[in-house]
């Protein structure tokens, strides 16, 4: 999102007013507070601070957060920052312009209670840097009239980029308490995650072999399918070994899995439970099976949202947490459950720092799998109560 207009419009309210709404989540990217107070340079066409902001915006993105730029921002000096932004975002992005009379402008200004700040910004200041109706080219804007109150301009901007229904669903706690305890988990079988409808956002995959990571190869193909996620899945990636203690690594297991290998994962265990199991319904076999492996149909794996990630010491030797990655709830006893009971202190602290770290980076945990995690798919979409997915299954090219 960006919000731009001239001095006492009303920008930095707008984007406080998202973020009281939202919370956590919202980035917000000031022109000021670059410009001014961390750069400390006047404001001209070849400013340091114009591709300082749009580098913040970027890596922001990059990390899961959804992004709110505000400032004066005049259209002669930022709009080629601010188009290319828009450009390369997959996400939905949107611009705003608070079109607020010079009159209404010094009025807002007179009302500020900071007197160091009025006696250093006079009501000349204002005049010499108001200009009226500087809009984008190309029609990027939507011009917010002035007499929109602050809730409107509010309301109507978490509307209009489907921010509206959306609030982070805060991380779970490493011991669960009680009343979690009588909520069942969500299950990837559960019909509210293929009811969440998917917008394609063309996002490619990338390698991350080709990006410093420890990659482990128990999961290799020969088309190194594996090893490939969506890019923002890596920048996530990225984020969460950054948040990791020292001595303390990231172990890339598997990623993306072709959707002809995720159905034979899942029938061929479906098969082992009708072979132990053989009172249960297809219903019942499905739901089970659907504990352990993704029904092919949502499966994040196949979108290239998901990751299976475990931790390793500074050596590349795993760290303890209970049980071996991949194992079932029959062979772990019900230890690959990342809130399981009676792990060691131990292990429990490991799945910590891993669950700390990637949820950190905007990765959505499946509690019944300790090291698998997705964003962005239908299954991290419906946690985050978010309107769509944008990755949906994809081929490997």
């Amino acid at each position: 999102m960006v919000i731009r207009g001239n001095s006492a419009s009303g920008k930095s309210s707008v984007a406080q007013g998202l973020r009281d709404h939202h919370g956590r989540g919202i980035a917000i990217v000031s022109q000021d507070v670059i410009r001014r107070n961390v750069l400390r340079e006047r404001d001209t066409a070849r400013g340091a601070n114009i591709a300082l902001l749009g580098r913040i915006a970027r890596k922001a993105l990059d990390a899961g957060f959804h992004v709110v730029l505000e400032g004066i921002l005049y259209a002669d000096r930022y709009s080629h920052m601010i188009a290319s932004l828009v450009r390369d975002h997959r996400g939905l992005s949107r611009c705003y312009y608070l079109d607020v009379p010079l009159e209404a402008t010094l009025v807002r200004h007179a009302s500020k209670a900071d007197a160091a700040y009025l006696a250093q910004v006079t009501d000349n200041h204002l005049a010499s840097w108001y200009r009226e109706l500087d809009l984008l080219p190309g029609g990027l804007e939507t011009v917010i009239p002035a007499d929109s109150t602050l809730q409107n301009t509010v309301a109507r901007i978490l509307r209009e980029t489907d921010l509206a229904a959306a609030s982070p669903v805060p991380p779970p706690q490493c011991k669960p308490s009680q009343a979690d305890s009588m909520n069942p988990l969500v299950l990837m079988s559960d019909p509210r995650v293929a009811a969440i409808p998917v917008r394609e956002c063309g996002e490619p995959l990338v390698d991350l072999r080709d990006h410093d990571f420890r990659v482990d190869p128990r999961k290799q193909d020969s088309r190194g399918a594996f090893a490939h996620v969506r890019e923002g899945v890596l920048a996530r990636l990225e984020h969460a070994r950054s948040l990791l203690p020292a001595g303390t690594d990231l172990l890339f297991i598997e990623g993306y899995r072709p959707l002809s290998l995720q159905q034979r994962y899942f029938t061929g265990y479906r098969d082992e439970l009708a072979a132990a199991h053989a009172d249960w319904t297809a219903e019942q076999l499905h739901q089970a099976a659907s504990r352990y492996v993704s029904p092919p149909e949502i499966a994040p794996h196949s979108a290239g949202a998901a990751v299976d990630v475990t931790l390793v010491d500074q050596d590349g030797h795993e760290l303890d947490l209970d049980t071996r990655v991949n194992a079932s709830p029959e062979e772990s006893h019900g230890a690959c459950f990342t809130h399981a009971p009676n792990l060691s202190d131990h292990a429990r602290h490991h799945r910590t720092l891993l669950l700390n770290a990637m949820e950190k980076a905007g990765f959505t945990n499946c509690g019944t799998e300790f090291w698998h995690f997705s964003v962005a798919d239908r299954y991290d979409a419906l946690m985050r109560q978010e309107l769509h997915a944008r990755y949906g299954p994809i081929e490997l090219p």
